[in-house]
């Protein structure tokens, strides 16, 4: 057993092994500079040296560049721009066997009925349009190679009705449910297999960023948990990790909760 630390998280043992990919796995991570992206990606590489991962940010350079990452550095705003990451990593890895879609934001915290309407279409845009761009983009390519795993990631949140702060970003989760369960039906037929999570409170740095939350408030979010506990990015990885392995290959179409038992 291994013990992780974060000034937000108590001590949390955890297994000492990661779920693995084949060998020569080629997988996008879209928003790979998040917390939950970085710990992805450290964990594919310490799971199997032999995988390609696209490292895809929009501000935060990789500040390692190993021989099987390749960095890519792009804005998404529009489908050219989602089609143009997919086939950019397909061409430099040889094809695609894996999408992760960790990418997403806030553009207003406050009260929804205070937003101006760029923001809400920003939050729809960038929520709910650019993972549908971007995961259509990556079928037609996995298409030719006879398949692929996708995984989309949603919010607990979103099942019910979010919060006067995050309405438009439920809203675009709630989509996104829906559009896991329309792809798997279509990828079926080729099989691509699309799963989705649905991730509770986990300690990646996201409440931090959008919504500037203080440790203060942190701790107290953490409390409405029954567990009493935000989750550890490894334990969100791990899930994600599991989705793309062969042990998944009966999986479509489904969303996994990652909440510790939030809302209950």
């Amino acid at each position: 057993m291994i013990r992780k630390n974060s000034p937000l998280l108590p001590d949390v043992s955890l297994p000492d092994w990661y779920p693995s990919l084949p060998g020569g796995f080629r997988v996008l991570i879209a928003g790979a500079s998040g917390g939950l992206g970085r710990a992805l990606v450290k964990m594919i590489q310490a799971s199997n040296g032999d995988c390609l991962i696209g490292y895809h940010y929009a501000s935060a350079k990789p500040s390692f560049l190993d021989s099987n990452v390749i960095p890519l550095g792009q804005m998404f705003e529009t489908e050219a721009d989602c089609i143009s990451v997919v086939n950019n990593f397909a061409e430099k890895a040889g094809g695609i066997d894996g999408l992760v879609l960790l990418s997403g934001g806030i553009s207003y915290s406050g009260h929804w009925m205070d937003m101006p309407a760029e923001d809400w279409e920003s939050d729809i845009n960038v929520n709910l349009n650019q993972p549908f761009y971007l995961a259509r983009a990556a079928m037609r390519v996995m298409r030719l190679s006879g398949g692929g795993r996708i995984v989309l990631n949603g919010t607990e949140s979103a099942l019910h009705g979010g919060s006067s702060e995050s309405l438009p970003y439920a809203i675009a989760k709630r989509g996104t449910e829906c559009l896991v369960q329309g792809l798997a039906r279509e990828g079926a037929k080729d099989n691509i297999l699309v799963n989705g999570v649905r991730l509770g409170y986990i300690a990646s740095g996201f409440h931090e960023r959008w919504h500037k939350r203080s440790k203060t408030e942190m701790r107290e979010r953490a409390g409405l948990v029954p567990l009493k506990r935000p989750g550890h990015p490894d334990e969100a990885s791990a899930m994600i990790m599991y989705l793309l392995s062969g042990w998944a290959s009966f999986l479509t179409g489904q969303i996994f909760p990652v909440t510790g038992g939030d809302w209950l």
